[in-house]
């Protein structure tokens, strides 16, 4: 009913409904998405005529000559760096010594180690692999089961595109035209509020398993190991430091803020002796090729983005939903649905890149403050990278130990349903997202 809604209110016609079924089965067959967007964008000019397919290379290039995206490789770059000087083990010695005090302490310390790690590479994948590493198998070790202490890493991981800086809310701000500094203040609350999620849904689940045991220690004996892990690794929060200060005290743009914590994380490296000039290549190659798959799909998305907005598609989805209901709370409701299924089949960019523009007028048309959406949609898409069949941070893990990505997704299931709760708290509290926002944007 919603297609035929849809479709008596634009006219559409085979110039929209071959390209979109071309994606799917481009996106079906393993296609690089880039390329599938791509293909669906010039198939969608050619049959509709409504833009000169010559201006496709241009289109192209505008897609991404923005100055916002140079901060996209940068945090990348600062994650790659801060793995080989070995500072994110320094982070890991913090939390722990944090938690060590509690019952499941190194589980919550694991959790805390993931929002560290995203508080400067903003990216999940990055943050699931490294602190996968560092931590599944001391966590099996303090008895939690392997499929579970993966889950628990992918989860906490999802922070990596929630707090800021996050890549993600660099590229939605690029797509609706919205300050990515804006988008990062808005996003602290909200990043926080699933990284405690996460860090209490582990600390019930380990109250009902008995997963781990808890080192009682006094308060003295907990400051001194605190004190000690403090004094060891101090200056591994120079660079997060850096990166948070400069972009909300207003002193660095993101891109400025990414630049300055490449270079001071690489002379930290220098002189800790942990960095070589021998490791640049590998470093940028390896920065080089994350950032080779997110940009072409930007790219490709403003000629598709274009054409729909030519077609009325974006007008047509909003007419035919709110025929269906005028209701506020169903279609937030309904929004959220379609980013949670949508981040379960497909990547966080092509979804932002291809969604925030259709679902975008419908927000606006219930009144939804931008802040609020963006902040919505980032966090609701966040879930699917711990639910199949994509779930990429649950192949990460997968990849790091070779823990079937079913058993994994099994066990991640309590922290989806927690971090749902959390986007429902967005979709329905404004202040969630606004409340550290200058009053214009509330």
């Amino acid at each position: 009913m919603l297609w035929n809604s849809l479709n008596q209110t634009v006219e559409l016609g085979w110039d929209f409904y071959l390209p979109v079924i071309m994606f799917v089965g481009l996106i079906a067959l393993a296609v690089p998405v880039w390329a599938a967007i791509g293909t669906a964008a010039i198939v969608m000019l050619i049959m509709s005529g409504d833009l000169p397919l010559s201006l496709v290379g241009e289109s192209l290039f505008t897609g991404i000559d923005a100055f916002a995206l140079t901060a996209v490789p940068l945090f990348i770059l600062t994650g790659d760096v801060l793995v080989r000087t070995g500072l994110s083990r320094k982070f890991l010695d913090v939390a722990e010594a944090l938690t060590c005090f509690a019952k499941g302490g190194f589980g919550s310390a694991t959790v805390l180690v993931c929002g560290m790690f995203a508080a400067i590479s903003g990216s999940d994948a990055a943050g699931a692999a490294a602190v996968g590493r560092m931590t599944i198998n001391r966590l099996v070790e303090s008895g939690y089961p392997r499929p579970y202490a993966c889950a628990l890493v992918a989860a906490g991981a999802c922070t990596g595109i929630l707090i800021p800086p996050s890549i993600a809310y660099i590229i939605i701000g690029l797509v609706l035209g919205i300050s990515a500094s804006t988008l990062f203040l808005a996003a602290l609350i909200p990043g926080l509020a699933i990284l405690v999620s996460i860090l209490v849904t582990n600390i019930i689940m380990n109250r009902l398993y008995a997963y781990e045991g808890g080192g009682m220690m006094t308060m003295g004996e907990w400051l001194a190991n605190l004190g000690k892990a403090l004094k060891s690794g101090w200056y591994a929060f120079i660079v997060p430091g850096i990166i948070f200060y400069g972009i909300f005290s207003g002193r660095l743009t993101p891109t400025e803020a990414g630049a300055t914590a490449v270079v001071v994380t690489i002379i930290m490296g220098f002189i800790l002796r942990t960095l070589t000039l021998a490791d640049f290549p590998s470093m940028l190659v390896s920065s080089a090729k994350v950032n080779g798959v997110i940009l072409p799909i930007i790219a490709f998305s403003a000629p598709l983005a274009e054409a729909l907005a030519i077609m009325g598609v974006p007008q047509g989805f909003v007419a035919s939903i709110t025929s269906l209901t005028d209701d506020p709370y169903l279609l937030i409701l309904l929004m959220i649905g379609i980013l949670i299924a949508a981040g379960c089949v497909m990547e966080t960019t092509p979804n932002i890149v291809i969604l925030a523009p259709i679902l975008k007028p419908l927000a606006d048309n219930i009144g939804m403050n931008e802040i609020q959406f963006c902040i919505m949609m980032i966090t609701a898409l966040g879930v699917g990278f711990i639910t199949p069949p994509l779930g990429l941070n649950l192949f990460v893990v997968s990849g790091i130990t070779g823990e079937s990505i079913l058993k994994i997704a099994a066990r991640a299931v309590p922290f989806v349903l927690t971090m749902l709760i959390v986007v429902l708290l967005i979709a329905y509290v404004p202040a969630v997202s606004t409340t550290l926002l200058p009053e214009i944007y509330q």
